[in-house]
């Protein structure tokens, strides 16, 4: 223990006498909901992120980040036990892993901080699954809950496809909202926990998600006329050259048009609006969250991480919402914040993925051992030298025996039938040529085929969307 600790030390000299008093780092994550790169990282030009856009200049941000599972329960379930989908057989939306038979064997993010005697609390949108209560007993020393769901649900005049789907500028008060009152709960906890017991907060919003709605400010930020459609958008024939299998995903919600870009321009443009208004909606939240840490006399020696819990597709592979194994699906953007300001401002060009974040934080703060083997990594490299070599390839798992992988330059993606998708990002950021087909990149198809996994825990059930 004491070899990890002047481990540690090394990688955060700036907090080194905070180590020394024995006080590890607070640590704060704060995780939107289906937000892609259009704010985080400014993919998109009409995007308006104030409050991220300043968490960055203070942060470390791995803009090449992805997720375990393109969807929120199982990206979730991984996050918090450190365990890809084909380790536990939660792979899809409506799994509800945590009441499952043996997944109590899997002690959860939250309920290592407890045991290692930081106080815990966790409010919003967190497992999006049913607990037990005696898993949310040992997780949270203060339980916020979920404070009520998604809603408001779009109202019917702005429908395009019942109550989710559509765009609603809210004139109601902020409190109809759930995120509204969590980050209210969570700037309460900031305000009276006293300083010198370490905690760990988790504060989970539920927007960008649908139902587009957010308070009229937020809308009116945006001209709807002038919003540029996403420069990745629907292309025609894009499909064309994918498997069947990514071809019945990209409809699987039932959201695809299959001309978005000539037959809907308008449809796309209002869900574009929605979108990006609740994308400032979350940012707003995530700035008011942060606030409330900075007030506080321990911000120095507390580590806080922004992400999401996948990507998200607004028209992308002819597709909207999640649920695939492209680019648009898989990446979540995060920054971190480091005790003392360490690197701040820097970007880190490596890949990565959420499932490295429980490794990283049981080195750091010391946590106690889960009971399994972590299928991610400790980002420790990379937290003392941003552009350190970092050679492992990110993992992706969508339904049974169906993966991609990303590394710096390629996503390979891979079926139950065999069926095999290959792009070459250098040349083809947004996915459009499909290259496994062409003898040319046999070897680089078979370095991926050597990563697929031996073995994939059954389905714990669920849908695709």
């Amino acid at each position: 223990m004491r070899l990890l600790a002047l481990l540690i030390l090394s990688f955060f000299p700036a907090a080194m006498a905070l180590f020394a008093a024995n006080r590890p780092p607070n640590v704060v994550i704060i995780m939107a909901d289906d937000m892609n790169d259009y704010g985080f990282l400014g993919a998109h030009p009409d995007a308006l992120t104030p409050r991220l856009d300043a968490f960055r200049r203070e942060a470390l941000t791995f803009p090449r980040t992805y997720c375990p599972a393109p969807a929120c329960v199982p990206s979730r379930a991984a996050f918090f036990t450190g365990l890809n989908p084909h380790r536990t057989g939660a792979y899809l939306n409506g799994s509800d892993p945590w009441d499952k038979p043996g997944f109590d064997r899997y002690e959860s993010m939250p309920e290592l901080f407890r045991r290692r005697g930081y106080a815990t609390w966790g409010g919003g949108k967190v497992f999006h699954a049913k607990i037990t209560e005696a898993r949310r007993s040992a997780a949270w020393t203060v339980d916020a809950g979920a404070n009520g769901g998604f809603g408001p649900h779009v109202l019917p005049a702005d429908q395009i496809d019942g109550q989710w789907w559509g765009a609603t500028s809210w004139t109601g008060p902020d409190s109809d909202f759930p995120d509204v009152r969590t980050l209210t709960q969570a700037r309460e906890f900031l305000a009276r926990h006293e300083d010198g017991k370490p905690f760990f907060m988790f504060v989970g919003l539920w927007r960008p998600h649908t139902p587009f709605t957010a308070p009229k400010r937020f809308f009116d930020l945006y001209d709807p006329a002038r919003l540029r459609l996403p420069p990745a958008g629907w292309r025609h024939g894009d499909l064309d050259d994918v498997p069947p299998e990514g071809q019945r995903l990209a409809g699987v919600w039932g959201q695809r048009w299959t001309t978005s870009g000539v037959d809907h321009p308008e449809a796309w443009r209002r869900i574009l609006h929605g979108y990006l208004a609740c994308t400032s909606f979350a940012d707003w939240a995530i700035g008011e969250v942060l606030d409330g840490l900075r007030q506080r006399a321990d911000y120095a020696n507390t580590l806080v991480i922004v992400t999401t819990d996948n990507g998200y597709h607004l028209g992308e592979k002819d597709h909207f919402e999640k649920s695939t194994l492209w680019e648009a699906s898989a990446r979540t953007p995060l920054a971190v914040r480091l005790p003392g300001g360490r690197h701040a401002g820097q970007i880190s060009p490596r890949v990565i993925g959420l499932i490295d974040v429980l490794p990283t934080l049981a080195q750091l703060c010391e946590l106690p051992a889960p009971g399994h083997a972590y299928d991610g990594r400790t980002l420790a490299p990379l937290l003392e030298d941003p552009s350190s070599a970092w050679p492992y390839p990110a993992f992706t798992a969508h339904r049974d025996r169906s993966a991609a992988w990303r590394d710096e330059r390629w996503r390979y993606i891979r079926y139950p039938d065999d069926t095999e998708e290959l792009y070459d990002h250098t040349v083809d950021p947004h996915e459009w040529h499909n290259l496994a087909p062409s003898p040319v990149h046999h070897e680089v198809l078979q370095r991926f085929r050597t990563l697929w996994p031996e073995t994939w825990a059954p389905s714990l059930g669920g849908r695709d969307g």
